[in-house]
Parts: C-alpha cells; sequence; structure tokens
C-alpha cells in the first residue's frame, strides 16, 4: 500500500514590522515620486518663460520647445492643458501671497500695510503682465476651467488685508463685524483697477498707480470704519505708498 502523500505546507508569512511601528517606505517609489515632482517643477518654470516669450496664448507646442521636451512628455506629467494650467497659476499665487505678506510685514501702521499691497500687486502684475493674463484671463485653454485659482487667490489676499484691518482695530480698542467684508470688497475693487491698468497702452507707471489706489483705499476705509474707540467719527489721514523691492518672477524661479 502506497504511503499517504502529505499535503505541501505553505510557506510561513514572513514577519511584519515589530507592532507599534511604521513600515519603511520602498526607497526607489520616493525617489521616483521627488524625481517627478522635481520634473513638474522644472516644466512649470519652462511653462512660464514661454508665456513671457511668446504671450498669454503660447500653445503646447512651444512650451515643450522652451522645455526642451515633447508635447508627449508634459502629457506624461500633466494630464491635460487645464492641469499645466493649474500648477502655472498655483506657482503665480503663492508667489504673490508671499510677497503680500512680506509687504505687510515691513509695514509699521496699516496705512502703510494697505500701501504695500496694492504697490506689490501691482508691480508684479507689471513686471509680467503676459503671465498676469495667462492666470487670469486663460486665453491658454480650450474650454471654462473646472477651478477657480484667480478666485483663490483673491481670498487670500482678501483674507491678509482683513487680518491688518483687525489687527489696528483691535490696537486703538475698537472693533468692527464689518472689517471682514470691506476688505474683500477692497481687494475686488484693487484686482478691477490693476485689471483696467494693466491693459492701458498709455498706463501710468506702478509707483504712481499705487498712490491713488491708496488714496482711493484708505479714504474709503476710514469714511466706514472705526479707528478710535473714544470717537464715533474715524480718523483720517494722508495716505503714503510704500516703495519696497518686490521679489520678481525670474527671482522667484
Amino acid at each position: 500500500m502506497d504511503a499517504a502523500v502529505e499535503p505541501a505546507r505553505a510557506p510561513a508569512p514572513s514577519p511584519g514590522p515589530p507592532p507599534g511601528t511604521t513600515p519603511r517606505p520602498d526607497r526607489r517609489s520616493t525617489r521616483w515620486a521627488e524625481h517627478r515632482r522635481t520634473r513638474r517643477e522644472e516644466l512649470v518654470e519652462a511653462t512660464l518663460r514661454a508665456i513671457t516669450r511668446h504671450g498669454a496664448g503660447v500653445g503646447m507646442d512651444e512650451i515643450a520647445a522652451t522645455a526642451g521636451t515633447s508635447k508627449t512628455a508634459l502629457y506624461r506629467h500633466f494630464a491635460d492643458k487645464e492641469a499645466l494650467y493649474l500648477a502655472v497659476a498655483a506657482r503665480v499665487n503663492r508667489l504673490i501671497v508671499r510677497e503680500l505678506k512680506a509687504a505687510v510685514a515691513r509695514a509699521d501702521t496699516p496705512q502703510e500695510a494697505l500701501g504695500g499691497i496694492i504697490g506689490t500687486y501691482l508691480r508684479l502684475v507689471e513686471h509680467d503682465p503676459e503671465v498676469y493674463r495667462f492666470v487670469t484671463a486663460h486665453p491658454f485653454l480650450d474650454r471654462e476651467v473646472g477651478s477657480d485659482p484667480v478666485g483663490g487667490l483673491t481670498t487670500a489676499i482678501g483674507d491678509e488685508v482683513s487680518r491688518t484691518l483687525t489687527a489696528q482695530l483691535r490696537a486703538v480698542g475698537a472693533g468692527s463685524s464689518a472689517a471682514d467684508a470691506v476688505a474683500h470688497g477692497l481687494v475686488g475693487m484693487i484686482r478691477a483697477a490693476a485689471d483696467r491698468w494693466i491693459a492701458a497702452p498709455d498706463r501710468l507707471p506702478a509707483a504712481a498707480m499705487t498712490t491713488h489706489l491708496t488714496a482711493l483705499a484708505w479714504g474709503g476705509l476710514t469714511a466706514v470704519l472705526p479707528t478710535d474707540p473714544h470717537s464715533s467719527a474715524p480718523r483720517s489721514s494722508t495716505p503714503q505708498a510704500t516703495d519696497q523691492h518686490t521679489a520678481t518672477p525670474e527671482e522667484e524661479r
């Protein structure tokens, strides 16, 4: 009688990491992910150069040529033109918000902070109007953009202005529930003015436009927000725009 054949035993499972420890990440996957992030940033930089060189209506062929690659390679890193547009808009938005915060930090008074915000925004727009138009008007796209990075930027700037106004009101013992709404309305006015200003063929220099917009904005603010806790009438002063260095897109890149 034949001897019974034992069934094959499954190999013992390899021991996992000790309890309470985090598995070590795959180094190859980590390096590849880092490489992809770096390459995406390089392609965004190349897109910014192509926009400056060819205008806001730049095409994928021109971007690929500027990057020294092919359209196929571009689409490996960005699913479509909208994905590339959103990456460029995110880069520009980060630069603008960073520079605006720096302008506020340099200011000694809310009036100087407001002038710094307006002046910084206008100088960035004036430095590379084609990049500004690429982000705000997005002629690069064949359809309406699914998400609105410009709206997010406007909100971020409005939040910065609101924080500045609220801090000043608290410093003098006053307060206003209207500060946040007024700040965001003010930013909408500044952006609308910047759009008209940058499109004018005989536009004023950024410094002169900053002076006008700061006077308008500060005059309106002092008319509606209380800045003196002992008086129902807000204080007024002569607005002065600050003139500070603003990082350029080239310096950012």
